[in-house]
């Protein structure tokens, strides 16, 4: 197999400017796609390490829930606090803003007939 650039065979003047607009099109597309890798992943490292915290560093409080009630699990998620809890036989989730521990919301799961 010869190779273009060897002394054997010479290439015409018109075959030399494709063979350059070639080169110079591979090498602009590689340094475009190199650009949006760098950007892609610049992108993904910003949000890694800007991200806020999804808690605060202290947490304390109490959290008044009805009479008789068993928490089931107690998750912290963004500026939500979510509780499941079983009363009377039901199971409810109830949402509560981390900040000021005031109710916002409550979901009750029921199996169908």
């Amino acid at each position: 197999m010869t190779s273009p650039d060897t002394d054997d065979e010479k290439l015409d003047p018109a075959q030399e400017r494709v063979l350059r607009k070639l080169r110079s099109f591979a090498l602009f597309s590689g340094l475009i796609m190199a650009l949006g890798f760098l950007a892609v992943f610049g992108a993904i490292g910003y949000k890694l390490m800007s991200g806020k915290k999804s808690a605060p560093a202290d947490i304390a409080g109490t959290i008044q829930l009805p009479k008789g009630s068993d928490v089931r699990s107690a998750v912290i998620s963004g500026d939500l606090i979510a509780v499941t809890l079983e009363r009377e036989g039901r199971v409810e989730t109830r949402f509560f803003d981390l900040a000021t521990r005031a109710p916002r919301g409550a979901l009750g799961f029921a199996s169908e007939p």
